[in-house]
Parts: C-alpha cells; sequence; structure tokens
C-alpha cells in the first residue's frame, strides 16, 4: 500500500489522569471529590466514561465532553468536539475525534493536519516511550494520537495494536513496527531517517496490506518492533546512506546491502519500497 506524508512527528503523548470531565454543558467533575470522580478507560479506539451514579458515556455520545490530562507534568484540557467513524477502517472499530485544546485564547486544534487535511485523532490504551514505541495496558492509561502522526497512522493502516493477527498473536508488534519504519527508526533508538512527504509502499505476510509493486520503487528494509531488522537502502541518502548506517547502528552492520537484506530474512514483520532518491511531495 503506497502512502504519502508520514511525517517522522508522534502524536500527544498523554497518560490520562482524569482530574475532570464534563459533558454538554454540565459542570466539570472534579477529583477532589472522590465521589464525583468518573472512571475512564479506552477500548480500541472508543473512550469510555463511567460516571460516579454508575451510568456510561463513550464514543459519540461523549462529544461536548472535556477532559484534563496530565502530560508532561503540566494539565492541559481538552475538548471533544466530534466523534465519526473511520472511513477507511473496514472493521468499523476505529473513530476518529476532533480534540479542541482549551486554551485561555479560545480552542484550538489538537492535532496537525494529516494527509486527507483532517485535524483528527484518537484514544489509544497504553503508554509510549519517547520514539512512539507502545507498551500494552488494560486500557485505564491511555495516550491521545493524530492521524498525522506515525502513531495514528499505523493503526490505520490496520495495524491496530488491540488486534490480533490471523494465528493469535497481538498486533502490537506490528503496530510497533510500522511506527519504526515510518519514522525511518533504522537504529531502533528512536532516532528518525526521514522527511515528512517521503513516498512508502508498507506491505506484509498477514494479508493487511500487499505491495502495490510500483516498478518505480525498490526494496528498503524490513521492519520488526526493535526498528530494521535489515536494510537493502536507505530512504533518504542524503539524510544517511549504509555506509552511515554502518556507523550509527553496529547491530545492524552485517544486515546492510541488497545481498544481506530481502523480504525472507527471518523477524521481519513488515517491509516496504520507497522511490530512490526519494522525492517529497
Amino acid at each position: 500500500m503506497s502512502c504519502g506524508r508520514f511525517d517522522p512527528c508522534l502524536g500527544l503523548r498523554a497518560a490520562c489522569l482524569a482530574a475532570a470531565l464534563g459533558a454538554g454543558s454540565s459542570t466539570a467533575l472534579s477529583q477532589r471529590d472522590p465521589t464525583s470522580a468518573p472512571s475512564i478507560d479506552v477500548v480500541g479506539t472508543t473512550l469510555r466514561v463511567r460516571l460516579a451514579d454508575g451510568s456510561t458515556r463513550e464514543g459519540p455520545a461523549l462529544v461536548g465532553a472535556v477532559l484534563a490530562i496530565a502530560n508532561g507534568g503540566q494539565t492541559i484540557r481538552v475538548r471533544i468536539a466530534g466523534v465519526d467513524p473511520d472511513a477507511i477502517d473496514p472493521l468499523g472499530e476505529i473513530l476518529l475525534y476532533d480534540f479542541r485544546l482549551v486554551t485561555p485564547r479560545g480552542e484550538e486544534p489538537l492535532c496537525a493536519p494529516d494527509p486527507d487535511g483532517r485535524r483528527v485523532g484518537f484514544p489509544l490504551a497504553g503508554r509510549s516511550d519517547p520514539a512512539g514505541i507502545l507498551s500494552s495496558s488494560d486500557g485505564s492509561i491511555f495516550e491521545l494520537v493524530c492521524t498525522s502522526g506515525a502513531q495514528g497512522k499505523c493503526a490505520r493502516l490496520g495495524y491496530a495494536p488491540w488486534r490480533r493477527a490471523p494465528d493469535g498473536r497481538p498486533m502490537i508488534d506490528w503496530y510497533n513496527a510500522c511506527v519504526r519504519l515510518l519514522r525511518g527508526d533504522y537504529c531502533g533508538d528512536g532516532r528518525p531517517f526521514t522527511r515528512d512527504g517521503t513516498l512508502v509502499d508498507i506491505y506484509d505476510r498477514l494479508g493487511i496490506h500487499g505491495s502495490d509493486a510500483d516498478p518505480r520503487m525498490a526494496f528498503e528494509a524490513a521492519w520488526g518492533p526493535e526498528g530494521a531488522v535489515c536494510v537493502a537502502r536507505t530512504r533518504l541518502p542524503d539524510i544517511i546512506d549504509l555506509e552511515g548506517l554502518r556507523r550509527t547502528c553496529p547491530r545492524l552492520a552485517r544486515r546492510l546491502g541488497h545481498a544481506a537484506c530481502s523480504e525472507n530474512v527471518p523477524g521481519g514483520l513488515i517491509f516496504n519500497r520507497s522511490l530512490p532518491g526519494a522525492p517529497t511531495r
């Protein structure tokens, strides 16, 4: 599957320690009063809130709700301005949220525009490290990710971490491999070697995506959750070439070049092809 504008930016990392939630025009509920504090969790991309009276609101029923979210030692307020099903999700599981950051100057979109120009995102259960690599959770800890970032894109591409592969394995390894791929994180240490707008063709052995077989493109690398498993050629030689990768990523030293890297390499979960010279658009 060919996909453009895979920027290296991550979605907002915000483990929810909900200090307040208000729905519609109702007054926000404060954690200072433990009897009124709602419990919040995420199933798939469905944000679910259980109120003190035992009632539950989720998904579109939360339009108008305001979340107070702990983020980097600060608390930000995010209003849910809209919730819609993701039209490209064949399973109908993904909801797209219009998150609005509430500031003293008014509201502004939380997310940058994605390739379709939409400023939307969704909650994702788990906690990510600075490179965007997700650890699973029971849904009580979650993050807000944007469809403009690698995390949101990988879930929408079919590698949603809450799903299971056909053989029953959790998809989280494929999801994390996809995040590494989109960010050009060959070394698996969080350093991106790509550029916003670079076109890549992503495919796998699960049947989620097949290669477009665009004759302009050439095989680049095989990927796993720890980064590249091997690299036949780098995506953007002006950022890093194979010799630079050899020096930068010692673990890949014997896995570089077409003779050492193919789609049959053990450990490869997803693969990509890219344009030689990788022009942007």
